[in-house]
């Protein structure tokens, strides 16, 4: 399979992390993306967590709107087919979805932000597992930041203190077969918000990303490897040295019959996080193009907005 990224070993970050963090700091600063293998997640437990949310997209609609509260903005729990729309764009995506989110305890003072997360009383083991997983992507998003701290040469603690109890969502989503009265893209054309996301569900066709060159490329990887990429709170921190790629899942037609699933995970900021251009990264001949910090939350919910989920 050729992709226009490499793909990097988790292993390699254990034994130089120096070496692991350039050749992170290369893919992200040239594509945006970067795959990566031998990370630590379980890929029997990703099996068992597909086929929960194969079964949940397979309930009746009446079933799955039990689980769909329109006033949180997708927060937590069901969001239903043609919500979520790409920024700037008309047509929404043809897609569902499912947002888990971080466990925080009643007085925990992000409990105004975090909502609690839902259970499906119709599949067996759903919190057990969907939380499992959510933990296991938590523990690979701040392997992946601390190295991105390295070769940005910040403090150790730096991204620690950022996103320790970030509000962080793992979102299986559901692409069903497309109909012929179908308009728009499984997926448009669109930018992530967070600090960095991290896909399962890569190596199915469909994803594409938009090169530097104006040209959109096919991505497609081996089932072992998670697809990283940037987002625009990291593109903000950095002043754009770290650039959020344009990115979309789209299907030909001999995919239109096909349902496709996959899972990614955004890694977010605590959200009263402020996000400030880094000072290494502008000065005398880059000027800072965010002079107005703002925070991660606020930040978040002007996202909310733009893409029609509040």
């Amino acid at each position: 399979m050729s992709n226009p990224f490499s793909i990097l070993s988790l292993k390699d970050k254990q034994s130089n992390l120096s070496k692991f963090s350039k050749d992170l700091e290369k893919n992200f600063s040239e594509f945006g993306f970067c795959g990566i293998r031998d990370h630590g997640i379980d890929t029997a437990l990703v099996e068992e967590v597909l086929q929960i949310f194969k079964t949940f997209f397979n309930l009746s609609e009446e079933t799955k709107l039990q689980y769909y509260n329109p006033d949180i903005g997708g927060a937590r729990g069901y969001t239903p087919f043609r919500i979520e729309t790409p920024k700037g764009g008309s047509l929404a995506d043809l897609k569902e979805f499912w947002h888990t989110g971080r466990e925080i305890r009643k007085n925990h003072p992000y409990k105004e932000w975090m909502l609690d997360n839902q259970s499906v009383s119709e599949i067996p083991s759903f919190e057990e597992k969907t939380a499992e997983l959510f933990n296991q992507f938590d523990v690979l998003g701040k392997e992946i930041l601390d190295s991105i701290g390295y070769f940005l040469q910040l403090s150790s603690d730096f991204f620690t203190l950022a996103a320790s109890e970030g509000n962080s969502i793992m979102r299986p989503i559901h692409y069903p077969p497309i109909k012929g009265e179908d308009l728009g893209e499984r997926s448009g054309a669109h930018e992530d918000i967070n600090l960095i996301t991290l896909l399962i569900g890569g190596h199915q066709k469909g994803l594409e990303i938009l090169t530097k060159q104006n040209e959109w490329i096919d991505v497609e990887v081996e089932n072992d490897v998670i697809v990283c990429n940037i987002g625009d709170m990291l593109q903000r921190l950095t002043n754009n040295y770290l650039v959020s790629t344009t990115h979309r899942v789209r299907a030909t037609e001999l995919e239109f019959n096909s349902p496709r699933y996959s899972i990614p995970f955004f890694v977010h900021p605590n959200p009263d996080w402020l996000i400030e251009t880094l000072d290494s990264c502008y000065g005398k001949d880059s000027p800072n193009l965010y002079p107005q910090s703002i925070l991660a939350e606020e930040y978040l919910q002007q996202r909310l907005k733009e893409i029609k989920l509040i």
